[in-house]
């Protein structure tokens, strides 16, 4: 008869968060991409979380927009492409290989496929057509180094045609070549995002071709992402990586295999970690304060959230979605939300006043200080609203 599974409770989970996320005082990087390849990814669909997400986890977060962008579009040692789910991230330079092997060729496979029967239905030209342009936007996109879509279509005129979408449906609309073509360049690794047209905060990118990478087989490089997202995130379970990755449930469980993930017992269930990573993990020496902007990759990052996130606060911190807002964390679980009035104040409030008492407030206080410091004249609006949010920043 076998061994039992090693139990990890809710206390010790929140401590690895605290330590791998490098949220807890003493656990903080040095730089944007410590932070980048302690998290895996951080998520890029709201381009002001990557920065703020940086600089709540950073020793020094003072400089840590210019930091941020340097690394972004002058050192090139974080890259901002498609992932996981059909999602937009940031990944450090050396894992968008791993992750175009292992998320991107069958999330492109399909996206072509659709294009192409989206473009038949409206009458458009076909995928030979198709494969002119895109050829031809390319090595526009080569001889610009990076360009809008508009720029562009200056040089490949046939980006500006149109072509109607679902024609009937309640959901019909007309889409221009140059916006799904590009799009689909993206999942494809072929293109990536790069400066915004404006601050920091601008959702307008213009676009760069992709840094060029190994082609990596496709099981090996879904095992070297789980072994590296379960490295900051174990224990999770079945459900969690399936979530995450966006993978068959097959793929998960053969990846987990290969890597000879260990499993743990958790309060869900049967949970796994990284081999040799079963061993208990001490809490941070001090309590600790957070506020992390909507959509960061520790608020998003399991399926499963009770063990840091009670029920009860779900309709007040995320949208219908399920994007979740910004959030305030203490020692290791959700405790309340925050928001940017429009006059730049940061101003917060705390939903779990039993577990978020007297000692949490001053260190709120401080964590909200730092960030309005940090933000100065600049004013964010998450791009997907959340009830508390909403309400806070009026």
């Amino acid at each position: 008869m076998g061994q039992p599974h090693r139990y990890v409770d809710v206390a010790e989970r929140r401590a690895r968060l605290a330590l791998r996320h490098r949220l807890a005082a003493g656990a903080r990087a040095a730089g944007p991409e410590e932070v980048a390849t302690s998290l895996v990814a951080l998520h890029g669909t709201d381009p002001a979380t990557v920065y703020l997400g940086v600089a709540a986890r950073l020793a020094d977060p003072v400089e840590a927009v210019p930091r941020t962008e340097r690394a972004l579009y002058e050192d090139r040692t974080l890259v901002r492409m498609h992932g996981m789910r059909h999602t937009v991230f940031v990944f450090p330079a050396e894992l968008t290989a791993v992750v175009h092997a292992s998320t991107g060729i069958a999330v492109a496979a399909r996206a072509r496929s659709q294009l192409i029967k989206d473009m038949a239905a409206a009458g458009a030209p076909d995928a030979a057509w198709l494969k002119e342009v895109e050829e031809s936007a390319l090595a526009a996109l080569a001889r610009r180094g990076q360009a809008t879509a508009a720029e562009l279509a200056e040089d490949e005129p046939r980006l500006r045609e149109q072509f109607a979408y679902a024609p009937g449906k309640s959901y019909e609309g007309v889409h221009t070549v140059s916006s799904r073509l590009l799009r689909l360049l993206g999942v494809e690794g072929k293109v990536v995002r790069g400066r915004p047209l404006g601050s920091w905060t601008s959702t307008q990118f213009r676009w760069a071709l992709a840094p060029a990478h190994p082609e990596l087989d496709v099981a090996d490089a879904q095992t070297d992402l789980l072994r590296r997202w379960l490295a900051a995130c174990g224990p999770a379970t079945e459900a969690d990586l399936k979530w995450w990755t966006g993978w068959r449930v097959t793929e998960v469980r053969r990846a987990l295999a290969a890597m000879g993930a260990q499993e743990v017992s958790l309060d869900e269930g049967t949970g796994y970690v990284v081999a040799g990573d079963t061993g208990p993990v001490a809490a941070p020496r001090e309590p600790w304060a957070a506020l992390l902007p909507a959509l960061d990759p520790t608020a998003m990052g399991w399926q499963q959230r009770d063990w840091y996130l009670a029920p009860e606060l779900r309709p007040a911190l995320f949208d219908r979605s399920g994007n979740v807002g910004p959030t305030v964390w203490w020692n290791g679980r959700v405790v309340g939300g925050w928001a940017q009035r429009p006059d730049g104040e940061i101003t917060w409030r705390l939903l779990d006043l039993e577990n978020a008492g007297r000692e949490a407030e001053p260190a709120v206080t401080e964590q909200a200080r730092l960030l309005q410091d940090l933000l100065g004249p600049t004013r964010v609006t998450p791009r997907f609203r959340t009830p508390l949010e909403k309400e806070l920043a009026a």
